[in-house]
């Protein structure tokens, strides 16, 4: 008997994050900054779409939409957060847990949007 099939969530991202995930062979997020308390994958890729054209471009000069997937039972411990309107939907990962949520990514992390 198998389990429920794994979730997928989506990470808009910028350049330099992007290759610490590189680094860390796809298969895992970096530690967050001081200044980074949380981890926010979002459930869906048209607002990561909107956040790495909009917002990473402007700042970073590049935005990137990562695709993964991560083990439904462990995923289930963070409540989906609303973040704005009803399809901004976000999870947020406390920095100090990042470690064991990395531990339940299934696969690779994906590129599969990139904007300049």
């Amino acid at each position: 008997m198998t389990g429920p099939r794994p979730t997928t969530l989506w990470r808009p991202t910028g350049p330099v994050e992007l290759e610490l995930v590189r680094e860390l062979d796809w298969r895992a997020w970096p530690p967050r900054l001081p200044e980074q308390p949380i981890f926010y994958p979002v459930l869906n890729e048209d607002y990561a779409i909107r956040i790495a054209r909009d917002w990473n471009v402007k700042h970073d000069g590049a935005g990137f939409v990562t695709r993964f997937e991560v083990d439904t039972e462990f995923v289930r411990r963070y409540p989906v957060q609303q973040a704005g309107g009803r399809t901004i939907l976000e999870l947020w990962v406390p920095a100090e847990e990042l470690d064991e949520f990395n531990a339940h990514i299934v696969g690779r992390i994906e590129v599969v949007h990139e904007f300049r």
